[in-house]
């Protein structure tokens, strides 16, 4: 297996809940870290939004593997920024069978 080439600085983003003051919360992204990550795409497709039709684009984005568990794992429902694009994270897996590396299936949302 041929080493991935980790040369892109990501950040990791979460989603963070605070109470509104009425009784619900209000969701803001929060940045986790940064990671070094090879992005690679895969074939492009459209997709409905909640008001507008989007282009969708999967991404295969590989990390440094990190134990479950710990901060620097990426997971389903968090997301990679670089600069003003967004990766929404849908799964993922490791990479190699000594999990060195994470394989993050994600897909980067251009409104059209």
């Amino acid at each position: 297996m041929k080493a991935p080439q980790l040369s892109r600085a990501l950040v990791l983003e979460g989603v963070v809940r605070t109470a509104d003051g009425a009784g619900g919360f209000a969701e803001a992204w929060s940045a986790l870290g940064t990671l070094w990550a090879e992005v690679l795409p895969g074939s492009g497709s459209d997709v409905l939004g909640e008001e507008r039709m989007l282009s969708a684009v999967p991404y295969r984005v590989t990390v440094r593997g990190a134990p479950f568990g710990a901060a620097s794992r990426p997971k389903a429902g968090q997301r990679f920024r670089e600069g003003l694009r967004l990766f929404l994270i849908q799964a993922v897996t490791e990479r190699d069978p000594d999990g060195r590396y994470l394989t993050c299936f994600a897909r980067e949302e251009v409104p059209k």
